[in-house]
């Protein structure tokens, strides 16, 4: 009932016209909002990034804090008395 309904209904030209505009409009939106989904997803993995990089630089940081410390408890003397610190 539907599928014959449907039929006559598309059979008439103005009918076509409305269901080809109405499918490129939902088309077009369908297509804006991927846009921003994808502006959105975009805008989110520059932050990791980001993030990301603000991390390995305090990482390399305390690396090279780590490398310039006294190896025993006698260096970290001779360091004190020769006024390193």
């Amino acid at each position: 009932m539907w599928a014959s309904l449907a039929v006559r209904l598309l059979a008439r030209p103005w009918a076509r016209r409305a269901a080809a505009l109405a499918l490129v409009t939902l088309g077009t939106v369908l297509f804006i909002l991927n846009l921003r989904h994808q502006g959105a997803r975009a805008g989110r993995a520059a932050e990791r990034l980001e993030t990301l990089e603000r991390t390995n630089a305090i990482q390399r940081q305390m690396l090279a804090a780590a490398s310039r410390r006294p190896g025993s408890r006698d260096d970290l003397l001779d360091r004190l008395h020769r006024g390193e610190f």
